[in-house]
């Protein structure tokens, strides 16, 4: 996600089992400390804590962040790979956290392209059971809805038919409600901020949602109804 732009629980069990078969926080407290802080809140209230980064983050440090779960930016377009990808790939897997990997899309270019593109920078790296794959999408690119709408759902079924799994789609809420009609197949992972962790409703034409991302400092911030075990379950074989 582009922290330059804003972006609008989880499934519930029928989601994951749909999927199986193929705030900024004002305070002085360091980014560890309210990592902490939000992943006992979290664990409270029976969700599960993940965050997502990218090379913005570099150097973030897995080990203290209290996420049980990570999802990383992986690539952008149809050239761009993430500089710090590979580093936040492996720490995760050596944590033992269940990790993602993201695409950030952009439907002005073709997205069989993009899809083999991601999957390439992917399949270069270690693979494991349970490892997720997710399409990001909050541009246009100057499409129309139809257009955008149609992309996505190429590159998404492009990515299921060469990995057997299904992946995750990522958006604000206002721009899933808008662009996300007929994907609701696909576990929704959903940016909306200004409400608590877990309370948001499901748009368009999705009946749950599998994670939601409701803050993004001190880093982007994620809760799941999903425990780890059902999130792996939502990944590769």
């Amino acid at each position: 996600m582009q922290p330059n732009v804003k972006k609008l629980l989880a499934g519930a069990l029928l989601a994951a089992t749909a999927a199986a078969p193929a705030l900024g926080l004002a305070s002085t407290a360091t980014p560890a400390q309210a990592s902490t802080a939000v992943q006992a809140t979290v664990h409270a209230d029976g969700l599960t804590y993940g965050q997502d980064v990218s090379h913005y983050q570099p150097d973030h440090d897995w080990a203290a962040s209290g996420a049980a779960f990570g999802i990383v930016k992986a690539t952008e377009g149809a050239t761009r790979v993430d500089a710090s990808f590979a580093r936040h790939w492996a720490d995760l897997g050596a944590k033992g956290k269940v990790r993602g990997a993201y695409h950030y899309g952009h439907p002005s270019n073709d997205p069989i392209a993009e899809a083999d593109h991601f999957l390439s920078a992917v399949n270069r790296q270690p693979a494991a059971k349970g490892d997720l794959l997710a399409l990001d999408l909050e541009t246009t690119d100057g499409r129309s809805v139809t257009e955008v709408n149609a992309w996505a759902k190429t590159w998404l079924a492009h990515v299921q038919a060469k990995t057997g799994i299904t992946p995750l789609f990522y958006s604000g809420w206002n721009f899933a409600d808008e662009y996300g009609r007929g994907l609701q197949q696909y576990p929704l992972w959903v940016a909306r901020y200004g409400v608590g962790p877990g309370s948001v409703t499901a748009p368009a034409d999705w009946k749950s949602w599998t994670i939601h991302q409701y803050a993004d400092a001190p880093v982007d911030q994620n809760v799941s109804a999903l425990t780890a075990a059902q999130l792996r379950a939502l990944g590769r074989r």
